[in-house]
């Protein structure tokens, strides 16, 4: 089972060997060169900016890069659709079925291992490197993953569900980091946009698995087993990767950072980009940040603007409606399964739109767009509820404005976001910052899902729609007032646009 993986990495790893040995002996940079910033450099980058073609780096060579990081995405969507098929199936296997609570605690248990894994995915970035915390977010996936496929107790399957859940909770804020800090800025809102399709494919992979489960007996543990691929291939894959030049930069790694800018960039935009890291990062000290900074002083805008984003994405009603899916589209005749394929259909058209949109029309206009349209989509599905409309009407509203609702969420509010954040915070807080507000995410989603069902017992569809999309005009305003554009422009433009000077 291995010897794919192993073939992969070593093929990796040759094309890794092979650029660098090509173009190493091109150029030594000297060691310090960190405080080096003349007037002729900022002409030569204002020359660069009128002449993108001239400026830009290939994104040939920082793509497989990005491409390796985001199997953590992947792995993330696909355990969060792994068990929907098969719970009731599991739940027979291993003698809970008919108690909900243990069904729930199945389903859940992952989402809390993802919010202790969040918490602490800021300290681990920082800690042991962008690279190293990949494969930290491997391994509980792999262990994970083998626990709960031979597990014959309820126990080992939480057990296993929460050791998963806890790689889940590291994976997507250090993808963020990384695409964010190793990508030109040219493509840096494409190359953001892998995240929400890796997503979006591994929902997609997790069905699909899934779809043998009641045919074939214990079909339900391949499920698992399959998982443990891709979470072995990003470990060893990942070993083979650019480390963030960001981070070596900071830990005093100069000519490291210098060399990984090589294979990511090219000979000729090593130095620019170190200039710009030598502006950037001066001064910096990741060791000194305390919690309380995050949301006290000059940086506490930033991370308000950042977990207020999150708070406001899940909010919007996003996993409600994914979660009552199902029961909409059954009530239209649809089987529950056709009814995922259409949702995931709609997801990953959205994911696609945006990676083509994110570096034409910016971040601020996707989000902008994305949120009105799903309160129009809410709008929709109000409508289908109410009692004036006839049964067909109703429920072409009803359908109508889910897809269009999952599309729209797509095409901004669910890939901006993760790839906007690490793009606004300053490279001192940047790791910290991101897990702080991963961790609202995670609290979030946990209380939506938890009360969804409930709230709408007791407000009915139609209130309960008018509330999301009420949360998403809020978000409009808020993305209109607060978020400033990012397209285009590099770190440290962004950083000084937002950030007060200290004195």
């Amino acid at each position: 089972m291995l010897q794919p993986l192993r073939a992969a990495c070593c093929i990796f790893c040759m094309w890794g060997r092979e650029r660098e040995a090509n173009s190493m002996y091109k150029r030594l940079l000297p060691r310090d060169h960190t405080n080096i910033v003349d007037v002729e450099d900022n002409s030569a980058l204002v020359q660069n900016d009128q002449d993108p073609d001239a400026a830009n780096p290939s994104w040939r060579l920082s793509f497989p890069h990005v491409l390796v990081a985001t199997i953590s995405s992947f792995l993330f969507g696909y355990h969060l659709g792994v068990v929907n098929e098969p719970l009731e199936i599991i739940s027979l296997d291993l003698g809970f079925n008919g108690n909900t609570l243990a069904e729930g605690l199945v389903v859940s248990t992952c989402l809390g291992g993802a919010l202790i894994g969040s918490l602490f995915s800021g300290w681990i970035a920082d800690g042991v490197g962008r690279r190293r915390a990949f494969q930290l977010c491997a391994l509980p996936m792999v262990i994970g993953a083998s626990i709960s496929a031979t597990t014959t107790t309820l126990a080992g399957m939480l057990f296993g569900r929460f050791l998963v859940g806890m790689g889940m909770g590291v994976g997507p804020p250090v993808a963020s980091l990384y695409v964010t800090e190793v990508s030109p800025p040219f493509v840096r809102g494409t190359y953001g946009s892998f995240i929400q399709i890796a997503t979006c494919l591994g929902l997609m992979g997790a069905l699909f698995i899934g779809i043998p489960v009641r045919e074939i007996a214990g079909w339900w543990r391949i499920c698992f087993w399959v998982s443990a691929l891709p979470a072995g291939l990003l470990a060893l894959a990942m070993g083979c990767c650019a480390e963030s030049p960001h981070w070596l930069y900071k830990q005093g790694r100069s000519v490291e950072a210098e060399i990984e800018f090589q294979k990511l960039l090219g000979g000729a935009h090593v130095k620019l980009a170190m200039q710009e890291l030598s502006k950037l990062d001066r001064g910096d000290d990741t060791d000194s940040v305390k919690l309380s900074e995050l949301f006290f002083g000059r940086h506490g805008r930033v991370v308000f603007i950042g977990s207020t984003l999150f708070a406001l994405q899940q909010l919007s009603g996003i996993n409600a409606v994914f979660y009552f899916s199902s029961t909409v589209f059954k009530s239209a005749g649809v089987p529950s399964d056709q009814a995922n394929v259409f949702v995931g259909i709609a997801n990953l058209s959205g994911s696609i739109a945006a990676m083509v949109l994110m570096d034409k029309l910016g971040r601020k206009v996707l989000l902008l767009w994305s949120f009105f349209g799903m309160a129009v989509s809410m709008g929709f599905q109000v409508a289908g509820a109410s009692s004036y409309m006839s049964g067909s009407v109703a429920l072409y509203l009803s359908v109508g404005g889910m897809l269009m609702f999952v599309f729209t969420f797509a095409l901004g509010a669910g890939p901006v976001p993760g790839l906007l954040l690490p793009e606004i915070f300053p490279s001192r807080i940047r790791a910290k910052a991101m897990a702080v507000c991963m961790s609202v995410h995670w609290v979030i989603n946990f209380f939506v899902g938890l009360l969804f069902l409930r709230l709408l017992e007791q407000l009915g569809p139609q209130l309960l729609y008018t509330i999301f999309a009420t949360f998403c005009m809020i978000a409009v305003v808020f993305v209109k007032r607060n978020i400033m554009e990012t397209k285009g422009k590099s770190l440290k433009e962004i950083e000084i646009a937002l950030l007060p000077p200290e004195y």
